[in-house]
């Protein structure tokens, strides 16, 4: 097909795609309040949740959305109260895995869209998913490659003969099956008119084979594909519904997958069984076990370990000559490699991944660490020396992410370690303040250099919360590798964690790791991650309830990270939404 007649047919379609952002991105339902739930503190805080502590529900003490009831204790969670409610357009790592799963397609053509902004961590939040006028013409771009590539398997496509069964006969039926599955739900007869209506377009000015290519580029610019919106099911007089059993599907086939419903959530939707919440575990049990959970999980990881930046790491070769794009490579691979053994095969909870007493490594990745003993390029399963190296926080990877080129960067290793794993909320530097890290010196120490922090009045209180755990980094120089010395001088590593609930001092990262493992806020911290990244926002007050119920499951699974994806689908945020009238507010 020309590409004259694909920006002709699409123009409308774009506009209406521009306009449809602009209400889409908002919530479709009730305000964001706490209506049912009633918690003593604010939802969005960071205290524990569910942990034994006495504040509310995230109260900035050691309690948190349980209070000192356990779960729920101090919320009145009598009645659903699912929270907001919003339209979300697939961001690029869900467009990816849509079109693999709809078309075949391998190709990731959504790497090519502009980079989404990050809003909690995350890259999927719903009020962040803007659209422009640019991406919407990488829509078109990728719609028209895609719908190309679709068609040079037709068989596979296409499920009838237009020789034999007619071709508006054969059109109509690929339009319901396809549109049905790009659409994620059976099309109204608006879609199906719009549909036929491109068909027929690129069939008169061309051939049958256009109008269906014409068909797969109108459907993949649609806002019913790019867009995931719910109404809920119809009723009279409630403020809290379910959604549809097409809705449903979809929720948890992105929840789980991060794409489009397989063919038995559609045959379940299509039946009504996404109703009953028995139904809606069972196909959660069978979805965990499917490869592409595993895939969400490591994106989940990628995103709230800062992963996706060992692709761009660069060190200064003067200061670390060892270091390459290879090592790069090779250090993203083995944290891959760990945390998926850690979730799949290996104990599978939040004490492990900080702790776990071994890693994946190759030859040539042993020979930067300076580990004996492992031969060829496959990765291999290494126990390390405890002294040294231990879960997470030791690989060497995230120890380059966070460095800088020529040297460590101990505020950074601390902010990381407040803001990610203990989901504390750093204020931003005095405006005045001039940021660089002190120069580097031949004689002192990196925490003799880093002393003035704590000194300086305007410095001091936000340093005094991270330094001391960044400063226990420095057994890693900003390449990753082990050290014991610096300056010709031995590297102190005590450290302390203040305003937690596992303060105190601890020697080296191993120490750290140990605390942060027995902290009921590191936990929280982690289910209060998922619970963003799974549902696309932030956690309101209404969200209290769901909160406590998400945290008391994963506490009585032992702290299982599947168990946790478990029970967010069991919470009333996953299983009821906001009702809104056919035409309300969005």
């Amino acid at each position: 097909m020309s590409r004259s007649l694909s920006l002709d047919w699409t123009k409308g379609l774009l506009v209406g795609a521009i306009f449809a952002s602009a209400s889409c991105t908002g919530m479709i339902g009730a305000p964001d309040n706490g209506v049912n739930a009633k918690p003593a503190g604010g939802a969005a805080g960071n205290g524990t949740v569910g942990g034994a502590g006495t504040g509310g529900a995230g109260g900035g003490g050691a309690g948190g959305a349980a209070g000192s009831g356990g779960a729920g204790g101090g919320l009145d969670c009598t009645a659903p109260s699912p929270g907001p409610s919003y339209a979300r357009r697939l961001n690029r790592f869900e467009y990816n895995n849509t079109v693999r799963d709809l078309l075949g397609d391998q190709t990731a053509p959504a790497d090519d869209f502009p980079s989404e902004e990050r809003r909690n961590g995350f890259d999927n939040n719903a009020t962040a998913l803007q659209i422009s006028p640019t991406l919407v013409e990488q829509y078109m771009n990728a719609a028209e490659k895609l719908s190309v590539a679709a068609l040079a398997n037709m068989p596979s496509l296409v499920p009838c003969d237009p020789v034999k069964d007619g071709e508006d006969a054969c059109a109509r039926s690929f339009i319901s099956a396809f549109g049905a599955k790009a659409f994620r739900h059976p099309l109204s007869a608006a879609e199906s008119a719009r549909l036929w209506a491109a068909f027929d377009a690129g069939r008169k000015l061309t051939d049958w084979k256009t109008g269906l290519q014409l068909v797969i580029e109108t459907a993949l610019q649609s806002p019913e594909f790019l867009y995931r919106v719910e109404f809920g099911a119809p009723a009279q007089g409630q403020t809290v519904v379910k959604p549809t059993s097409f809705e449903m599907a979809s929720r948890l086939s992105y929840l789980l997958w991060q794409s489009m419903p397989d063919d038995e959530l559609r045959a379940a939707a299509q039946q009504d069984k996404l109703v009953t919440n028995d139904a809606i575990f069972g196909q959660v049990d069978r979805m965990l076990k499917d490869p592409k959970a595993r895939a969400v999980v490591a994106h989940f990881h990628e995103l709230w370990f800062h992963l996706d930046q060992y692709d761009v790491l660069e060190k200064d070769v003067s200061v670390f000559p060892g270091f390459t794009a290879s090592v790069a490579s090779l250090m993203a691979e083995e944290t891959h490699r760990f945390l998926d053994h850690v979730i799949w095969e290996g104990a599978g909870d939040v004490g492990a991944i900080l702790t776990a007493p071994y890693t994946f490594m190759n030859a040539q990745l042993a020979s930067y660490y300076g580990v004996s003993g492992v031969v060829g390029d496959a990765f291999v399963r290494v126990n390390l020396d405890a002294t040294q190296r231990a879960g997470l926080l030791t690989q060497g990877g995230l120890l380059s992410v966070l460095a800088k080129s020529n040297q460590t960067a101990p505020v950074h290793r601390g902010k990381f370690v407040r803001e990610q794993l203990l989901c504390d909320e750093l204020p931003p530097p005095p405006p005045d303040i001039i940021i660089k890290p002190p120069e580097l010196s031949s004689t002192l120490s990196t925490r003799q250099r880093f002393a003035e922090h704590s000194a300086s009045p305007a410095c001091s209180g936000c340093h005094q919360l991270m330094d001391p755990i960044g400063l226990t980094f420095e057994n890693y120089d900003g390449a990753g590798r082990y050290r014991t010395m610096e300056n010709n001088k031995p590297i102190d590593v005590s450290g302390e964690i203040a305003s937690s609930d596992v303060t105190g001092s601890f020697q080296g990262v191993t120490g750290l790791a140990q605390n942060l493992a027995a902290s009921q806020k590191v936990k929280s911290c982690m289910a209060r991650s998922w619970f963003r990244y799974a549902y696309g926002r932030a956690e309101t007050d209404a969200d209290a309830c769901a909160l406590a119920q998400v945290e008391q499951k994963f506490r009585e699974s032992g702290y299982k990270i599947t168990s946790l994806i478990v029970a967010l689908a069991q919470t009333d945020a996953f299983l009821y939404r906001p009702y809104i009238a056919a035409g309300g507010p969005q």
